[in-house]
């Protein structure tokens, strides 16, 4: 784990070595200062030898200095190490899940992987700069201190060495115990922002249906989980300083009791008491801050485990070694193709689907809610993988293909549109980033999109509200299909992708396809009869399985389902 996140550092590893031992220089000049107060007590003050005084003083005023100049350049890196490791850290998990197939999004869900891209690398941030500096400062102050102590005086250092046990056993019994109440917590944080990610995405219903008070009560019932999580998780984490530090101060009074006495027989000096009590609180206060530390890396030691989930999890959909590099023709071919969500044979949302479409043929899909339409067409662009069969196109098995290559020639106009922020030709640019401003026009115009966009006063430079919340439901598919357009793809799926226009303007995209792309394949999945009736073939899906394929006027006459469908549109209609 520790390896796989290191990997984050790279050019930043100069800070990251040069910290500690800005830190060690600080900490090597922090401990000479009581020393140096030892001498100017015992061969300055006390003697009253005021040449001595300010020899020794400005020995002293000289360690301070340096001490200051190595604590601020140990800071300064520190700050460039942690915040560039966090950068890179946030750039390849971005990047990580950019891999991801559907199946690996589907298993961590979007809601906490916006937590492990955020929450979780800041908290990481943070311990990271804690342990390039806290980490090696509290061990190297310890043995500094203890050194200085002994040289001092063997008995009297004696005593602050026999809490130490006790202080690693209670350690030990923190980390041991909060550390499965902190994976609860940053788990249940993953619950959180779904609560607000589906608040913000449905916003317009909450609103339509005056569900406010509902949606606050159940925004505080998480959060009041959380924190009651929180308070069980911090429970033991926070009684570690109180009880360290009344070790501290137990033991400076007992070593000050007993140096007392030996300072009244003349067998320490007040000087040498007083820099024993500074290394005896030196000493043990580096026991704070490694318990700080420890505590820390108790507390990201999940997040650590959640980020590197994300590094470890493994695409399945991937390149093979020698992939192809060119889709000849639009032809697909489904052959006893089975698909389960859930890679098993007893939960199948698509059983034996056989389809042999020609290279320019459209097809239609219709069906059901729940029939799988959707299902069946992603898997062209190979978003899933089958589980049984195979899916070709221009006569290749998907699997074989580059997978870009395979998914520039194949476009997809989703269900639900999705745009960008930015402007007009940026997203319409998403399906060619090198498009000319005239096949940016010319795929509008068969989209039925340059009416509209020209009536902006920007025109193509008009700019997109982030989620396309600035144009209609009707001009965000218009957009969509234009930007699959630009793509030149060898196949286009309509994923019901014009539910929103309507019936005139949707023949007028189908003739302007038709007469522009005639070689093109289309993959045309409706719940209007009208906006497949003029397709080649029709295939009807009910419950994962091809109930009948043929043309409209086959299935009008002998599939109950498609019958069923037509009349209650016809009704409608009327």
């Amino acid at each position: 784990m520790i390896k796989t996140l290191l990997k984050s550092v790279r050019e930043y590893k100069k800070y990251t070595i040069l910290t500690p031992i800005m830190v060690v220089m600080d900490t090597l000049f922090f401990t000479l200062i009581p020393k140096l107060m030892a001498s100017l007590i015992d061969e300055g003050i006390t003697p009253g030898d005021l040449d001595s005084v300010y020899k020794t003083g400005l020995k002293l005023l000289l360690a301070i200095a340096l001490m200051m100049a190595f604590g601020v350049l140990g800071g300064v890196f520190a700050a460039k190490a942690s915040g560039g490791f966090a950068k890179n850290l946030r750039h390849d998990v971005f990047y990580k899940m950019q891999d991801f197939s559907f199946s690996n999004v589907d298993k961590f869900n979007s809601s906490s992987l916006v937590v492990r891209l955020t929450t979780d690398v800041q908290r990481l941030q943070g311990v990271y700069q804690m342990i390039i500096r806290l980490a090696f400062r509290a061990p190297f102050s310890l043995i500094f201190a203890c050194v200085m102590a002994f040289t001092i005086n063997k008995e009297l250092a004696m005593i602050f060495l026999y809490v130490i046990p006790f202080i690693a056993l209670f350690l030990f019994i923190i980390i041991k115990v909060a550390m499965p109440r902190f994976e609860k917590v940053y788990n249940e944080y993953d619950v959180l922002n779904g609560v607000v990610k589906e608040n913000l995405d449905g916003i317009r219903v909450v609103k339509a249906y005056v569900r406010e008070d509902h949606q606050n009560k159940k925004f505080q019932k998480e959060t009041a989980f959380i924190e009651n999580l929180y308070k069980r998780a911090y429970g033991l984490p926070i009684l570690a300083l109180p009880i360290i530090l009344m070790f501290v101060y137990l033991v400076t009074i007992i070593i000050t009791w007993f140096g007392s006495k030996m300072v009244i027989a003349h067998s320490l000096t007040t000087g040498d008491l007083f820099a024993l009590v500074s290394y005896t609180a030196m000493a043990l206060f580096s026991l704070i801050m490694l318990s700080v530390v420890f505590v820390n890396l108790t507390v990201s030691l999940a997040s650590a485990k959640r980020v590197v989930e994300i590094f470890e999890a493994k695409s399945d959909i991937r390149n093979k070694s020698n992939p192809v590099t060119e889709v000849k023709d639009g032809s697909i071919k489904f052959d006893h193709v089975d698909f389960s969500y859930l890679g098993r044979e007893d939960k199948l949302a698509l059983r034996d689907i056989n389809i042999d479409i020609p290279s320019g043929h459209k097809l239609g899909i219709i069906g059901g809610t729940g029939s799988s339409k959707s299902t069946l067409v992603q898997l062209l662009p190979r978003l899933y993988d089958v589980l049984n069969g195979s899916v070709k196109i221009g006569g290749v098995d998907v699997k074989e293909y580059d997978i870009k290559v395979l998914r520039d020639n194949v476009s997809f106009v989703l269900q639900k549109s999705v745009l960008f922020s930015g402007t007009v030709r940026e997203n319409l640019k998403w399906g060619n980033q090198n498009a000319t401003d005239e096949q940016i026009i010319e795929a509008c115009k068969i989209a039925q999109a340059d009416g509209f966009i020209n009536e902006f006063a920007e025109g193509y430079d008009y700019f997109i509200e982030q989620g396309g919340l600035n144009v209609s439901g009707g001009q965000r598919q218009r957009l969509s299909i234009a930007r699959a357009l630009l793509k030149s793809p060898k196949i286009i799926i309509f994923d019901d992708s014009t539910s929103a226009v309507d019936m005139a303007t949707e023949a007028s995209i189908r003739e302007g396809l038709a007469s522009n792309l005639p070689g093109l394949t289309q993959v045309i999945i409706a719940q209007r009869i009208t906006s497949v009736k003029d397709c080649d073939s029709i295939l009807v899906l009910d419950d994962g399985k091809i109930d009948a394929i043929g043309t409209h006027e086959e299935l009008l006459a002998s599939n109950l389902i498609y019958q069923e469908v037509y009349k209650s549109q016809s009704r409608e209609d009327a």
